[in-house]
This record gives structure tokens, sequence and C-alpha cells, in this order.
């Protein structure tokens, strides 16, 4: 029973302590806006990037993850000859298989897929060769790609070959790039943050000293002492972290429109998606948490050089 009464008074304790420095933050509210912007701002800066990179996965996410290998022929080579070339394909390891196209076929679906009907109707002869289209494995290096190119071109009757979805494999290059960018930013906004909320504090450290000496001085204890502080960084915290995920929903929300239109002239249903709630607890959390620790390290170091009589 005992410890329960004292796990009451110690819930009580910083219940009025969390509950006093959100007063003190209400009576200054000019300030507190100000501190709060600027953590909300670094904090949807690395979030708005980190997002930005999860709808560009989602929006490339829809392809097929093989390449594939579009091999042109001679328009002369008999069939016989392209059915041998597709067997000799498919007898290749990185190819996982082969369809042909003959030039019938691939004008039909260039018609289709342009909407150039008349204008193609026009043309007297089939300008189209014959394709070999091969489906490779995915996740091919780039030696495996290089030999298997060279082994393909030498092959006879062989006029082009085209690699596609290579623009694919660089842009996931580049946006795992850009993911450890956003995170070495992330870093360095969220060093911010806890030094913005850190320096805030050490000011209203400042402002309380005669409080605090007296305080101390009818012994009150450094825990009892340094506890409001500690909650109004996380305060200042769990502020900013709401402030960036709304920022974050205004900005997904203004690109959506021209995202929708642009999706639409692909023929694909993306829709740029926000924080959501598992990203909104995140975000809230973390300024919590940066809040929280620059505080204590305001605390910790300009809260002992306060002693009564000094």
């Amino acid at each position: 029973m005992r410890g329960l009464d004292s796990l009451k008074r110690w819930l009580e304790q910083h219940a009025r302590a969390a509950i006093g420095a959100l007063g003190r933050l209400a009576r200054r509210p000019a300030g507190s806006l100000m501190t709060t912007a600027v953590v909300g701002i670094a904090l949807a800066l690395p979030g708005g990037f980190l997002v930005g990179l999860d709808n560009l996965e989602a929006a490339t996410g829809g392809w097929d993850g093989n390449p594939r290998l579009s091999v042109f022929l001679e328009k002369d080579v008999p069939e016989d000859q392209q059915a041998r070339m597709a067997d000799r394909l498919r007898a290749m390891d990185p190819i996982l298989g082969v369809e042909r196209i003959d030039p019938d076929t691939g004008l039909a679906e260039l018609r289709e897929q342009t909407g150039l009907a008349d204008s193609l109707s026009l043309l007297d002869d089939n300008p189209l060769p014959p394709v070999l289209d091969a489906r490779l494995i995915e996740g091919i290096g780039s030696n495996a790609t290089d030999t298997l190119l060279a082994e393909v071109q030498s092959m006879a009757g062989v006029d082009e070959i085209r690699l596609d979805r290579l623009w694919l494999e660089r842009l996931q290059a580049l946006t795992s790039l850009a993911g450890r960018v956003v995170t070495l930013v992330a870093l360095l906004l969220g060093l911010t943050v806890a030094l913005v909320v850190g320096n805030t504090i050490r000011l209203d450290i400042a402002n309380a000293r005669p409080e605090i000496e007296i305080t101390k001085l009818i012994g009150g204890t450094d825990g009892f002492v340094r506890r409001p502080f500690l909650y109004a960084g996380l305060w200042y915290g769990l502020a900013g972290g709401v402030l960036a995920a709304l920022l974050m929903s205004i900005g997904v929300a203004l690109i959506t429109g021209p995202a929708g239109q642009l999706a639409a002239l692909y023929d694909s249903g993306f829709v740029p998606a926000g924080p959501g709630l598992s990203g909104t607890l995140a975000l809230v959390a973390t300024g919590g948490g940066l809040g929280l620790l620059g505080a204590w390290l305001a605390v910790g170091r300009h809260l002992a050089d306060i002693e009564p009589g000094h």
C-alpha cells in the first residue's frame, strides 16, 4: 500500500510539472510559437524527403522488376532462323524467357499504343523488323549484363539490341543514394532541433534563476527543479512534430492535383500519399525525444551552476 501511495505521489508530481510547463509556454505565445515553428520546419524537411522517396518507390513499384532485352533482327532473317535464335537466347542463364514478335504484330501494337493508326496506314510496307523480347532475371549485375549484350550482339542476323528499364535501375540507384543523403540531413536537422530547444531552455533557466535559488534554499531537490524544464522541452518537441506532420500533409495536398494529372498521362492510378498515422506518430515521437534531449543537455549544464548565495 505504501508503494502504491508513493507511485501516486510520483505521478501527481510529474502531472503538475507537465501541466505547469505547458501553462508557462502558453503565457508567452510568441516565443513558444517561434521555437515550435523552428522545430516543426526542421522536422518537416527530412520527413518530406522521406515521404517523397516513399511515393517515388510506390510510383515505380508497379513496374515489372525484371529488365527486358529487345533484340532487333535484320528484316531478311527467315522464321526458322528466328526460332533457332530464340532457342539460343532461352539457353542463356540470365534469360528467363523469350517472346518472338513478328513485324505485323509489332505494327498492330504500335497502332494501338500510339494512336497513329491513320498515319501508319499510309505506309506502303511494314518498316518494323522482327524482334526477340527477352526477360532477364531481376537484379542482374553490370558485368553479367555486359557479357550478355556482347554475346547477343555477336549472333548472326542481329541488327540492334536495346536493354529496357536501364533508366529504372539508374533511378533506383539514385533513390538509394538520395536515401543516404536524407538520413544525413535528418541527423543534422535533428541535432539542430536539440540545440534550438536546448538554447530556449537555457534562456528559461536564466530567467528563472531567482525562483530556482529560492526553491533550492527551501530544500527543493535538483530533480524537482529540473522536472518543469524537461517537460517544457518535451512540449516543444511534441508541438513541433505535430506542426511538421501538418506541413507535410499540406505539401502533399498541394501536389496531389498535378501529380494525378501526370499519372493519368501514363495510365497510372498513382496518388501521392502523406505521412499517414504511423508517419505522424513517428514525427511526434521523434520531435518529443529530440526536445527532451535538448532540454536535458541544457538543464544538466546550466542548472548545476545555480546555487543559493552564488
